[in-house]
């Protein structure tokens, strides 16, 4: 008997290994998860008081966060509203619109069309998604007085309720920064992504239309126009790389700029400037810096 016995460690040994590089493989796959994709995280968001508490995210993270934050202040919502739904968001999707899930689940939500939430094209429509979540949170009474988890599961009816709780500081921080109260917190390196198709100063407005509502915009009266340009806000005039957005107020404005900034992978944004501030894309540090901005308007310049 003793002859057989010096396969068998050889047999576990090659086992052992196999479950070392499931594991493993598993480990990554929760990690890309989690993250959002691969890679690290281009951008970052910073409290205002500058306790040095942070929070990286992926570009792709960064475009569905301004979506929903924008979706909600288009509601007339507070930033509370905001960061319930970011952190749901966080909790559901990592912030991803993937089209997968606990059976019908779909987008950033994780909301399912047999439970009457829409049509799965509808769904991945981030901004309906968002929007058809603020439409029920509105519903549950009081909900801005409910600890985040509780006013987040009488939404979702989560099989995991306390889940919500963990992601309420990074979902702060991006509130505060994307509904515009927290100036110049948001950054990214606006490395662009894609095939460069669908950007350019036309998209950058068709996704602020997208986000925050033709009448929004119209209202505003976003104008594309030349880099450099003087003159009535709205009013660029000259080489046409510029998107020039009028704010009514300092939140608005840097609502809108971190949105840009938010943006500037997808759509190729090389700077924005509001109120004495600007950010360009590929910096070292992505900070924004000093410069002679108007606050009466938001300037955004495409790469092409």
């Amino acid at each position: 008997m003793s002859e057989q016995f010096p396969t068998t460690p050889r047999r576990r040994s090659r086992s052992g290994a196999a479950l070392l590089v499931l594991l493993a493989l598993a480990g990554y796959l929760v990690v890309q998860y989690v993250s959002g994709g691969a890679g690290a995280p281009d951008c970052r968001v910073v409290a205002a008081d500058g306790d040095g508490t942070a929070y990286e995210f992926t570009p792709e993270q960064a475009v569905n966060a301004a979506t929903i934050t924008a979706v909600g202040v288009n509601r007339g919502l507070p930033e509370r509203a905001v960061t319930i739904a970011l952190a749901t968001a966080l909790q559901e999707s990592a912030l991803r619109n993937i089209e997968h899930g606990d059976r019908d689940s779909l987008g950033l939500f994780q909301q399912r069309p047999s439970q009457g939430w829409g049509t799965p094209r509808q769904i991945m429509d981030p901004a309906y998604a968002a929007g058809v979540f603020y439409e029920h949170l509105e519903k549950v009474p009081d909900y801005e007085k409910l600890r985040l988890t509780d006013a987040a599961q009488r939404v979702q009816r989560s099989g995991y309720p306390l889940a919500y709780a963990k992601h309420e500081r990074d979902a702060t921080l991006l509130a505060a920064a994307l509904t515009g109260r927290a100036a110049a917190t948001l950054t990214c390196e606006g490395r662009a992504v894609g095939d460069g198709g669908g950007t350019g100063p036309d998209a950058v407005r068709s996704a602020l239309v997208r986000d925050f509502g033709r009448d929004a915009m119209a209202q505003a009266g976003a104008e594309v126009g030349a880099t450099g340009a003087t003159g009535a806000a709205g009013a660029a005039r000259t080489s046409g790389r510029t998107v020039t957005v009028p704010v009514e107020g300092r939140e608005h404005g840097w609502q809108v700029a971190h949105w840009a900034v938010a943006n500037a992978s997808a759509l190729r944004v090389e700077r924005v400037s509001y109120g004495g501030r600007e950010w360009t894309a590929g910096t070292t540090d992505s900070e924004w810096r000093p410069s002679a901005a108007a606050s009466d308007a938001v300037r955004i310049v495409t790469v092409h």
